[in-house]
């Protein structure tokens, strides 16, 4: 099957929206089984040197590809706009079934753009449909001017060099818009099994026993390790206070938190040799001498539980890693079915960052 294109140098927003319709007619005359999906928009800011690199990252989501993705890519030498249209289904639709059409625009703009991003992007979002922003190369000037066409933002905490920074910032949207932060999505694995390990009728009054819990984490992502303290902050209701710097590691962590029953001793822990993005491992210990630990390893995530006895058991958790392709998947997936630990999560993490 042929997709259906369209493109035009020096054009205008109102020839751009008026391919999109023409060619989804086109497609639904071919076969009235076509049709278009209406499930989200997205809207991209990207530099335009980077166009190639974004473009195989969503390529990756498989079925969570949103039903129109709006692309701008930015070059400041640009003096007007060129557009390239692209509308096609993943399969021909058989006989008396429907096959969904997925609308692509890429747009080229240049500085002189910049105010007028709202006029240009307004026309071509689908109305009455959800619309989730992202800028993977910064531009807050241009999230912040999408920002009334929107109802979610999606940003990477630990992709930003000040860690610091980032989780201000996440806050400072959250206060405008439903934010998805990959930072939050790439640990999820981590969370589920932690939970799982005290889901059990005889294992849940143990949650109130913790007493440390120590998060090894890629040296460029503490903003995740925060946010894994935050979120047993958060669960638990622990009360928290500003981290302290260990050794010569920005990242090197150390503090208390205080459950109702006594203090939490947290620390978070750089691991040089950690490779992937993300999280390297957890353990968890609590006050009766029992121990979780959570590694990542060949497989999946290496369990290493030790009981209140001394009894030790070692296991493998299969499927923990989705890969960057799938964490920006369930990013995606994220702005339709909403996720309310986060922000509570965020502001526990935000609480520990250093003074």
């Amino acid at each position: 099957m042929t997709d259906a294109l369209w493109s035009e140098d020096r054009t205008t927003p109102e020839a751009i929206d008026r391919a999109l319709r023409e060619l989804v007619h086109r497609r639904h005359m071919e076969d009235g089984g076509f049709v278009p999906a209406r499930t989200l928009n997205m809207v991209c800011f990207i530099d335009a040197d980077y166009a190639g690199e974004v473009a195989n990252r969503l390529r990756q989501v498989g079925r969570y590809e949103p039903s129109r993705l709006i692309i701008l890519a930015y070059d400041h030498r640009r003096s007007s706009l060129q557009a390239r249209v692209n509308v096609a289904a993943a399969h021909d639709p058989a006989p008396g079934e429907l096959a969904l059409l997925h609308e692509s625009v890429q747009i080229r703009l240049g500085e002189r753009h910049m105010d007028d991003l709202l006029t240009i992007v307004d026309p071509l979002v689908i109305t009455d449909v959800p619309t989730l922003l992202w800028s993977p190369h910064g531009h807050r000037e241009a999230i912040d001017a999408l920002a009334p066409l929107a109802q979610s933002v999606l940003i990477d905490s630990a992709a930003e060099p000040i860690w610091r920074e980032a989780l201000d910032g996440a806050c400072a949207l959250a206060e405008r818009l439903y934010v998805v932060d990959l930072a939050w999505v790439r640990p999820a694995p981590w969370r589920e099994r932690i939970a799982a390990a005290f889901a059990r009728p005889s294992r849940r009054a143990e949650l109130g026993a913790i007493a440390a819990v120590t998060v090894r984490h890629h040296p460029d992502f503490c903003a995740s390790a925060l946010l894994l303290l935050g979120w047993l902050a958060s669960r638990l209701q622990w009360r928290v206070e500003p981290l302290t710097t260990h050794g010569s590691a920005p990242s090197r962590l150390a503090g208390k938190a205080r459950s109702r029953r006594q203090e939490v001793a947290l620390a978070i822990e750089p691991d040089s040799r950690e490779a992937a993005p993300g999280l390297a491992g957890v353990t968890l210990s609590t006050a009766s001498g029992r121990s979780l630990s959570l590694d990542r390893g060949a497989g999946g995530l290496h369990a290493h539980e030790r009981t209140r006895e001394g009894e030790e058991r070692r296991w493998i958790i299969l499927g923990a890693s989705r890969g960057e392709g799938g964490v920006l998947g369930q990013g995606i997936r994220q702005a339709l079915l909403r996720d309310l630990t986060y922000r509570p999560a965020l502001g526990r993490a935000r609480e520990m960052i250093p003074a």
